[in-house]
């Protein structure tokens, strides 16, 4: 069986993802206060639905924002080869991809808000079947693959 991929991606990952499981836990926390306090004035609204999403909120949030960005970024790694783009990923099932430089068509750098808070960029290779992804690597760091794995999918297309 072949090593894992040993690259890692920028340590900040973890801030980002927490920061975004932060975010999308407001949702659901305002919804429950604002159920509990609709139940004070309307009897079709029950006390007990905002006190249930109340709780699920926070479970969910501690294991989204606390427990699970640690695991993902253990588990995320890559590594560029002169032939193929070699990916793991995954928490409880652990996906390993190679990626044939050939069939690199286009490389991206993506960066949202909050990647750019933490000056973090993911770097998207595609394919003709799909795209694959390594998230949140550092601006610089992503530019250079994007610039690697361009020079090097030309080179594989041209030695064809």
């Amino acid at each position: 069986m072949r090593e894992q991929p040993s690259e890692r991606i920028a340590g900040d990952a973890i801030k980002a993802w927490q920061l975004t499981a932060h975010l999308v836990a407001l949702i659901p926390l305002v919804l429950g206060i604002a159920a509990i306090i609709a139940s004070n004035y309307f009897d079709f609204i029950s006390y007990w639905i905002g006190i249930g999403l109340l709780i699920f909120t926070v479970i969910e949030w501690i294991i989204t924002a606390f427990v699970i960005p640690n695991l993902r970024w253990k588990r995320w790694r890559y590594q560029i080869y002169d032939q193929e783009i070699y990916i793991q990923h995954g928490i409880i099932i652990v996906t390993r991809t190679v990626v044939p430089m050939i069939r690199v068509q286009h490389v991206d750098t993506e960066q949202g808000p909050i990647l750019k808070k933490y000056r973090l960029s993911t770097l998207q290779i595609s394919t003709a079947a799909t795209k694959h992804e390594i998230p949140a690597l550092l601006e610089e760091e992503a530019a250079n693959l994007r610039d690697q794995i361009s020079e090097l999918a030309r080179v594989e297309q041209d030695d064809v």
